[in-house]
């Protein structure tokens, strides 16, 4: 009897030491707590992140889908400036360069001259279409003073009715012939304006494609010019502020290249469909830009309000 109870009073003091044991074990594995200054930095950074993330996921452009958020009754968008016109010249005629008058990036006017082709044979061929245009009208003045005496005889019947239809005649032949010889002089002087390539519009050279001896076939494309004033800027806002978008509504938009200045514009179009991927409208502001500043393909972050 005292044998077994000393076996029992020997297996529970085993089980006692394993049991220690695990909980010396669990105690050394857990991590050892922070000192208190560590805490507070360790707890104010978890918080900082958790507010900047949520901040991040309800405000930022990729969180909205990249369109305008709309905050305190003011509607904030990113968008592009563009050129209202783009204009690609070529010549009208082919030919062979001659001389370039301006370079990439050069502001031109309205009619200004950009580039001009050879001309010496139009040149020739338009003297001598004067030439042929003198010497028609010198025997048209012939023929007319034949015809001038030829009435004045008929009417007198002193000549026979066909002698004055022969001089009537050559007086219209003449006639024709100086026309046809004026037209051909109009065709040449014609072709030497249409060498000269000028600018349809007042703004910027945005791309030079050709130089001094390249030969210009039919459409090919020597310069694109580009309307830098009034510059429009176009945007997307949520569908949400359709109501409150009209024309006329003023816009603020700032740029990087200016930091600190504003621009003012108008609204000149809202757009009457609705992305269905995005769920926002387009609309399209004017902004005078009268010293140039704003260039086409510039980032643009913008203001507008909704009352």
């Amino acid at each position: 009897m005292k044998r077994h109870l000393a076996l029992v009073l020997l297996t529970v003091a085993i089980l006692g030491g394993c049991a220690k044991k695990e909980t010396v074990a669990e105690k050394t594995t857990s991590a050892p707590p922070l000192p208190a200054d560590v805490e507070k930095v360790s707890a104010a950074a978890t918080v900082s992140t958790e507010t900047t993330a949520s901040s991040a996921s309800t405000s930022s452009p990729a969180a909205n889908g990249g369109v305008a958020t709309s905050d305190n009754g003011t509607i904030v968008a990113t968008g592009e400036f563009v050129a209202p016109v783009r204009s690609e010249l070529a010549a009208k005629l082919p030919g062979r360069v001659s001389k370039v008058y301006v370079n990439e990036g050069d502001r031109v006017s309205r009619g200004q001259a950009l580039l001009e082709l050879e001309t010496d044979y139009p040149r020739l061929n338009l003297q001598r279409a004067d030439a042929d245009s003198a010497r028609a009208r010198a025997a048209m003045q012939d023929a007319q003073r034949d015809l001038d005496r030829k009435k004045d005889l008929i009417a007198k019947d002193s000549i026979p009715r066909a002698t004055f239809d022969r001089s009537q005649a050559a007086y219209d032949q003449a006639a024709a012939a100086l026309a046809s010889a004026q037209a051909q002089s109009s065709l040449y002087r014609q072709q030497i304006s249409d060498s000269v390539v000028r600018s349809p519009i007042d703004g910027v050279v945005a791309e030079k494609r050709t130089d001094v001896g390249q030969r210009l076939g039919d459409n090919t494309v020597a310069f694109v010019v580009v309307q830098t004033s009034p510059v429009k800027l176009r945007f997307r806002v949520p569908e949400r502020s359709l109501a409150v978008v009209r024309k006329g509504q003023d816009v603020k938009a700032t740029v990087d290249p200016y930091p600190g200045q504003t621009f003012e514009g108008k609204v000149t179009m809202v757009g009457g469909v609705i992305d269905p991927a995005t769920r926002s409208f387009s609309v399209e502001t004017e902004f005078p830009n009268r010293d140039g500043k704003l260039k086409p393909g510039l980032f643009a972050r913008v203001e507008m309000g909704t009352k």
